[in-house]
Parts: C-alpha cells; structure tokens; sequence
C-alpha cells in the first residue's frame, strides 16, 4: 500500500495492493503535451527530464484504434438500400389501407434510414488520417452520429404518438390483410438488417445506435402485425392507435441509454463500464506510486477511451518498465488504449491538483 501521510491533498490515490498480472497496452506522455501522432500501430519512446519545480515526464506511446470494421461497410449499404425502399412500399400502402400503424413504420422506417446514414458517415469520418489541427483526427463524430440518432429516434416517436392520440378521437377503417402483409415483410427485412449490425454493437456506441434503430423498426413491424390481426378478430379500429402507443412506449425504453450515453460521452465523462475508482486503486497499487491525481478519462470516440494522470514516484528507477506494464494493463483491464502519464517526484505539487 502506497502511503500519502506527506500530503493530505494527495491522498485519494491511496490502495492496498492486489496482486499484479500482465497484459495489455497504451499511450503515455507528459500533459503538458499532446501528441498529434494516431497512427494504427504502436511505437515508443521514453525520456525524463527535470524541471525547476521537481518532476520529471517520461513518454512512451502505444495506440489501440478500433474503427468500425470493413464489413460494416456492407451492412450499412444493404441496410440502407432495402429499407429505403421498404419505406416507399409501406407509405403507399398504409395511405391504401389507411393505418396509421402502417404509416407510423413507414416514418419511424424513413428516420431509420438517415440514422444508418448518420452512422455510416461516421464511421467513414473516424477513419480519416488525422492532422495538426485535428490531433484526434474525425473520431469524436461517431459520438455525434450516436447522439443525433437518439434525437432523431424521439423526435420519430414523439411525431407517431400525436397522430396516434388524434386517431382516438376519429378511428378510420383498417384494411387489415393489406396491413399484415406489408407490416410482415418489414419484419423480415428490419430483423434481417438488425442481425447484420448483431455483431458491432456491443463495442461500438455508433453502431448500436444504428442496432437500435432496427430493432425498434422490427417491434414497429411485429406491433403492426398484432394490431392488423387483432381489428380483423375484434373489428375495434381504436386497437391501431392504441398498438402505435405501446410501440412508443417500447422503442423510447431502448432509446434512452443510447440517449444518456451519448451525451455523457458527448460532455467527455467517463464511457460506461470503466470505473474510475477501479482505475485509480490499480494505479495506486503500482510499485513505487506514492499517489495518484489529476486523473481524467474521457472517450475519443465511440470505441477508443484516453485517459490521463500524474503519478507521484519519487524514485525514478525503473519508470520505463513500469510505463509499459502500466499501459498494458490499462488496454486488458479497463479498454483504455490511448494514456498520457506524467511522472512526479515528489509531493509538492499536488496542491495545485484539480
């Protein structure tokens, strides 16, 4: 356990020390700082250097990006392509059959369609070589992407639950077999298009957006199919307003953590599922690490997380071994590839931590 007695207003980076494993790896250099240097591969390099206030910085740089794979590419356009003209069939017909069910797939359909284009956008954008001026190059709009496409989604639905309200008031007739059919073939063409993105979006805020679009699409589609059977069986037309509601009330439960987590990342908070006082007690733990501040971790973009920190290690044997085994398992523990780690050698300056 590393002790902070010396300087009471260091004292939040004290941890018992755990048993240490190896692994993974980062990026790591003075804050004073900043590389513009993002390129796909790793390198390093380590100095120190003291300064009149008593600090040395070491750097040493390791970059993990992981932009939206290749095949995504053909998942976007497959998506994009067959809903678009999804949504031309479905508005002829609901306007045939006059379902508002019908023509609320159709819109909550179109708005799908400029979200996988939002989407894809990105995801082309956070590939694009960076430049002195954009040191993190275009990442940060995936985290963009993921946001409109939350807003989008409620605006949709917002739209679908005032028609619906008014339906309420004047029920039209429903030409249901018309209805189960469209709305059953956009079942299988939303089911299929939320399968191809099945994959990204777990790691990737920007796809799981466009994963939740279609997902919503497919329980709109699936809802349709259920109201149309049901006004055939009852002959109730208010069961179509009434089904478009409970869609509503579905697809705004799944948009809201897409919502929270993109403007978190929006506002550089913490990505979810890394804890900072998780991450904290690891550094404190690290040998020779009398204290830990001025840590901050932020997303770069939908898949990369940074982080950066000063560690307080008065005796500077060994610093090179231990940047690399910290960034190391900084990438296998927590995600977070991209690191900026200042070297401090004693205790003084902490008074000017945060």
């Amino acid at each position: 356990m590393s002790s902070d007695s010396n300087s009471p207003s260091c004292a939040q980076s004290s941890a018992a020390k755990p048993p240490r494993n190896t692994s993974s790896p980062s990026h790591v250099s003075d804050t004073s700082e900043r590389s513009a240097d993002h390129h796909d591969h790793s390198h390093s390099h380590s100095h120190s250097h003291s300064h009149s206030h008593s600090h040395s910085n070491s750097h040493s740089h390791s970059h993990h990006h992981h932009p939206a794979p290749d095949h995504m590419n053909a998942a976007f356009a497959i998506g994009i392509g067959v809903n678009l003209v999804f949504v031309i069939i479905e508005a002829v017909y609901g306007v045939m059959a006059q379902s508002m069910a019908l023509l609320a797939d159709a819109g909550h359909n179109l708005s799908d369609v400029l979200g996988l284009v939002l989407a894809w956008g990105a995801a082309w954008l956070a590939r694009r070589k960076v430049t002195k001026w954009r040191t993190y190059g275009f990442r940060k709009s995936t985290v963009l992407a993921a946001l409109l496409n939350a807003l989008i989604l409620i605006f949709a639905v917002g739209a679908i639950a005032f028609e619906s309200l008014q339906r309420f008031s004047a029920p039209a007739p429903v030409a249901t077999g018309t209805v189960m059919v469209v709305a059953l073939i956009g079942v299988v063409i939303n089911g299929l298009t939320m399968w191809l993105f099945a994959g990204g979006q777990q790691h990737d805020l920007n796809i799981r957006g466009a994963f939740l679009h279609m997902a919503a699409d497919t329980a709109v589609s699936l809802g349709v199919v259920i109201a149309g059977g049901l006004i055939w069986w009852t002959g109730a037309d208010w069961i179509d307003p009434l089904v478009s509601l409970i869609i509503v009330a579905v697809i705004l439960v799944g948009t809201w953590g897409l919502l929270k987590e993109s403007v978190n990342l929006s506002l550089d908070a913490v990505p979810a599922g890394i804890d900072p006082d998780r991450v904290m007690e690891f550094l404190g733990t690290m040998p020779g690490i009398e204290a830990v501040h001025h840590l901050h971790i932020w997303g770069m973009s939908t898949t990369e997380n940074a982080l950066t920190v000063h560690l307080i290690k008065p005796d500077p044997a060994n610093d090179d071994v231990l940047l690399g085994k910290i960034t190391e398992q900084l990438q296998a523990k927590f995600g977070i590839g991209h690191v900026t780690i200042q070297w401090e050698r004693s205790h003084q300056h902490c008074k000017t931590a945060e």
